[in-house]
């Protein structure tokens, strides 16, 4: 998400993110084919559990707290308060125009709700195809994003750690989304990228979508449903540092107003449902 500095997500600030252990281990008798197997970083959550249960917490952080840098206008709660399992085999994060337990905001009393994940200390990757399947929400204000952040931010600081959205929307734009590279030198409204379109007018609301990367050392390539629509390298950055060869993990939230979006208006509707059919992580390393 762009001018992503985040220093007042209290999830994002409590430690610096390590690198996690991948999700197989070799066994101490492993042929060296099957030992590098076994290290690849392979992640997936296809979201099944009973209605209104949390998400997997061997998985996935919860973030609180309100985001001053992007001017956003929600706060995210914990638990499973606005990230819940729908038993379907789904992930839903509600944003809602609500404030039940009086929460503060950078400009005062939040006026929305709604939640961030991430999987910060639980799994990184420094490559791979990282996919998610998901139905975003529509309206004015309206900020859906799978993106990843690099896991040295708590020393680096960002935008050195580096950021890779895979999948940002502003509800201005129901029919399109935008993939960007931040880093230093191109953060921000800077960001390196570009926007996929739907064709015939259709919008991102109205039904799954399945939204990616496949990343490697010196190259990251984004599709929208296999449609490959930008590729970027070294080469794209105008001379300035690729950042992108050290671990990233994933983050899911939905964001109400900013600067981007701009803040909801008399037709946004609530509440708004990000839903999240499954994550994941394939050949990483």
């Amino acid at each position: 998400m762009r001018k992503t500095v985040r220093n007042t997500v209290i999830g994002l600030l409590s430690a610096t993110a390590l690198v996690a252990t991948p999700w197989l281990t070799a066994p101490a008798t492993a042929t060296p084919q099957a030992t590098n197997k076994a290290a690849a970083a392979e992640f997936t959550d296809n979201f099944d559990g009973a209605a209104g249960s949390g998400v997997d917490g061997s998985k996935w952080g919860v973030e609180t707290g309100d985001n001053v840098n992007n001017h956003e206008r929600q706060y995210y709660t914990d638990g499973n308060k606005n990230a819940a399992l729908d038993g379907n085999g789904n992930l839903v994060i509600t944003a809602r125009k609500e404030n039940p337990a009086n929460y503060n905001c950078w400009y005062g009393r939040c006026e929305y709700t709604s939640a961030r994940l991430n999987t910060s200390q639980k799994f990184t990757t420094a490559s791979g195809h990282v996919e998610a399947r998901m139905k975003l929400p529509q309206g004015q204000g309206m900020w859906p994003a799978f993106w990843m952040l690099g896991n040295d931010i708590g020393s680096a600081g960002w935008p050195n750690c580096g950021e890779i959205d895979i999948m940002e929307n502003v509800g201005f734009e129901p029919s399109t989304v935008h993939g960007t590279l931040h880093g230093p030198g191109y953060s921000g409204s800077g960001g390196i990228g570009a926007g996929y379109t739907l064709p015939g007018g259709g919008k991102f609301s109205d039904a799954f979508h399945t939204f990616a990367i496949d990343w490697s050392p010196n190259k990251i390539t984004w599709s929208v449903d296999g449609n490959v629509y930008q590729t970027r390298t070294p080469a794209d950055l105008n001379g300035n540092r690729w950042v992108f060869d050290h671990p990233f993990y994933i983050i899911l939230n939905l964001a109400v107003g900013g600067y981007w979006p701009g803040d909801p208006d008399g037709n946004t509707s609530f509440p708004q449902q990000l839903v999240v059919d499954y994550v994941k992580v394939t050949g990483g390393s």
